[in-house]
């Protein structure tokens, strides 16, 4: 799985004219689901997402996390961070899981993220979205999983 995360003082999302989600301080993830991608995975990038430290603690260094400051984490479903762009002036988009098994994990890291953090919302699944952002820094890390070797 992979989660493009940005800190921003806030984000909100969205659909059909009507604000579906938003946030304050804190993250706004794109989330993206790969083949083969398992509950697993969804479970180990939560995890790192919340404990990962973005947030200045009072020496002015990137040691905090999104939990210790008390933030939001916007979640919102983005299937076109798994584009293959290796080659021509079109994405392939090959990588990313199937709509059916990319939704399912979409819902289960909300889940996940629900139980253990307070601040969550989420943009819509396979939704037009439009997507806005103070991104605070700016501060912007690509953080994924990849499936264990066998």
């Amino acid at each position: 799985m992979i989660a493009l995360i940005q800190r921003v003082t806030h984000a909100s999302v969205v659909v059909a004219g009507s604000v579906i989600g938003q946030i304050d301080q804190g993250l706004m993830v794109l989330l993206c689901a790969e083949r083969g991608d398992t509950p697993a995975q969804a479970q180990t990038l939560c995890d790192k997402l919340l404990n990962y430290r973005v947030f200045a603690d009072a020496n002015g260094k990137m040691n905090l996390s999104v939990r210790a400051v008390g933030g939001g984490v916007l979640l919102v479903p983005q299937f076109t961070l798994a584009a293959d762009t290796h080659s021509g002036t079109r994405p392939s988009f090959t990588p990313a899981a199937a709509p059916a098994l990319a939704q399912e994990l979409f819902n289960h890291f909300v889940q996940l993220t629900r139980t253990q953090h307070e601040r969550v919302a989420t943009g819509e699944f396979g939704a037009d979205m439009q997507v806005t952002l103070c991104n605070d820094g700016p501060v912007t890390f690509w953080l994924e999983t990849k499936p264990a070797a066998n």
